[in-house]
């Protein structure tokens, strides 16, 4: 069948250059009834593919797995992970690799088929996957990109005919999911129980070829420290990222943290309404651990266990590894916060650095986790200069704070115009609010109406735009007595 059309693919598949270990051969499980119900044009005209092919029946089968397209090598990846602070032996339980997209500038992404069936490593599950969780990753993936935060990103879903069980039945659905790689932690905490350092040694020559070719050097023998100190270096900065925009993960598990410094699995994630750092969505973290104040630490946490995996190429002393690595793990800290408090400035319209600015900083989070003060809508607020409409104001503590950052506003060069022009580009007008999340889902699964979900992925597009129609999308939530819960999408 995909003979009849030309979607503009072309494959590489460097993966299967790595141990067999790695990864096993097979095909996506066919589907009923495929049906194409959301596309991603621009992003389809960025990989180099033509959507007019794949919004077709045919490519409707080729993004269901029902056809392979000519080029594709499609594999199951293996890999391990700390869940929840628990090591398992894990691997794609439900998605498949087709292969490597290489884009007309020469980029190379994965492109990978979410709910495409089961593998090997599907462990009792069904290898399924549901239409809401799969819309849920498309609107919150397509959001990420949107505010300039590194993350896979979502090519197109297709239902697949076919009912899936979990509490309830379910119509199931396949995500095509576009990633500069799906190399985790995880894959090297896999190499470093099950596999020889001959494997590790492959495997970390493959991560800094495919993301930090500069730092790649046989000749280098530190090559493997600068791998651990680039990765880093990505992951201090995308969790600052987070941060900034008030962004919950809900799962940041080992396996879920991708060595290309994006964004990965959307799965209990969502946008924090009123600031406070001990927000949990998931239902699953009962005990707060990857509550939205424990994130940076927990990514500290995460990096660690990908030096230990690394010792045995960091140095052939292993009293010497260790230190290396330590030293390494210990700038996280710093680093993330150089991030953060840059991004906090530039929230505030504040161009220079002075040393009260955490405080500061930490003084209007502070008052708006005691007034429990909406974080977006706060930040928007004060960007438009209409302190009025916070919660904050006429509080004895935001009046003195008010007149601390007009102070500090006036002690730099830059115009308020200036300032106001920077937090436009740095607090997000409009964010995927948690209840216009549920309210796109809702038409979609329940009444097959896509065209909440595409008003919503429009508004969302331009986050920074300060649009009119913008304005509907920026009510608060209705107080509710129950707290909102995200669900794994399994």
């Amino acid at each position: 069948m995909t003979e009849k059309i030309d979607a503009g693919w072309n494959f590489d598949n460097s993966y299967v250059s790595l141990p067999e270990s790695l990864y096993t051969r097979l095909k996506p499980d066919s589907v009923r009834l495929p049906k194409l119900v959301i596309f991603n044009e621009t992003l389809a005209a960025s990989l180099g593919l033509k959507g007019p092919a794949l919004r077709s029946d045919d490519g409707a089968a080729v993004l269901a797995g029902n056809e392979i397209p000519e080029g594709a090598d499609s594999l199951a990846q293996a890999y391990a992970g700390h869940q929840f602070g628990h090591f398992n032996r894990l691997g794609d339980g439900r998605a498949v690799l087709l292969g490597e997209q290489i884009t007309p500038e020469g980029e190379r992404f994965d492109i990978q088929l979410k709910g495409a069936g089961r593998t090997p490593y599907s462990r009792g599950g069904d290898g399924r996957a549901a239409l809401g969780p799969m819309l849920r990753e498309y609107i919150i993936s397509e959001a990420m990109h949107a505010l300039g935060i590194p993350t896979t990103r979502s090519l197109a879903v297709v239902t697949t005919g076919e009912p899936i069980f979990r509490e309830t039945e379910q119509p199931g659905a396949i995500m095509t999911r576009v990633a500069a790689s799906h190399l985790r932690v995880g894959t090297f905490q896999y190499v470093s129980a099950w596999g020889t350092d001959k494997d590790l040694q492959a495997l970390a020559d493959y991560t800094l070829q495919r993301h930090y070719p500069e730092a790649d050097s046989d000749s280098d023998p530190n090559r493997y420290l600068v791998l651990l100190r680039e990765v880093i270096k990505r992951q201090a900065e995308l969790i600052a990222k987070w941060q900034l925009v008030g962004f919950i993960h809900g799962v940041m598990n080992t396996d879920n943290m991708a060595l290309s410094g994006e964004t990965i699995d959307y799965g209990p994630c969502a946008f924090m309404d009123v600031y406070d750092p001990a927000t949990v969505f998931s239902s699953i973290d009962l005990q707060g651990r990857y509550a939205y104040g424990n994130q940076p630490g927990i990514a500290a946490w995460n990096l660690a266990r990908f030096a230990e995996t690394l010792l045995p190429l960091l140095h052939e002393d292993k009293g010497e590894a260790i230190s290396l690595a330590e030293d390494a793990i210990a700038d996280f800290q710093e680093i993330f916060l150089s991030h953060w408090l840059a991004g906090m400035r530039a929230k505030l319209g504040i161009f220079n650095e002075e040393p009260q600015d955490e405080s500061l900083i930490e003084g209007l989070l502070e008052m708006m986790q005691q007034y429990r003060a909406d974080y977006t809508h706060t930040f928007r607020a004060l960007t438009l200069n209409k302190p009025e409409e916070t919660v904050l104001h006429g509080t004895p503590e935001f009046t003195g704070w008010y007149e601390l950052w007009q102070a500090r506003l006036g002690r730099q060069q830059e115009s308020q115009d200036a300032s106001q022009q920077l937090m436009r580009a740095s607090n997000p007008a409009v964010i995927p609010r948690n209840h216009r999340v549920e309210e796109a889902l809702e038409a979609a699964v329940r009444e097959e109406d896509f065209s909440v979900l595409e008003r919503l992925l429009g508004v969302l597009a331009n986050p920074y735009a300060y649009s009119s129609d913008q304005d509907d999308y920026n009510s608060l939530p209705e107080e509710s007595t129950m707290p909102y819960r995200t669900f794994c999408g399994t």
